[in-house]
C-alpha cells in the first residue's frame, strides 16, 4: 500500500463506486508496471 500510496495518491478522487474500481485497477495496473520494468532480466549460464 505504501508504494501504490506513494506513486498514485493516498486517496480515490472519484465518488462514484463503479469509477473507484476502475480507478484502482488502472493504479495496480501501473504499479505491476512499474515493478515489472525494475525486475532484472535473467538468463540461465549452462
Amino acid at each position: 500500500m505504501f508504494r501504490f500510496k506513494t506513486i498514485i495518491g493516498p486517496k480515490l478522487h472519484n465518488r462514484k463506486f463503479k469509477n473507484q474500481k476502475t480507478e484502482a485497477a488502472i493504479g495496480a495496473a501501473i504499479l505491476n508496471t512499474f515493478t515489472a520494468l525494475g525486475m532484472p532480466q535473467t538468463t540461465k549460464i549452462a
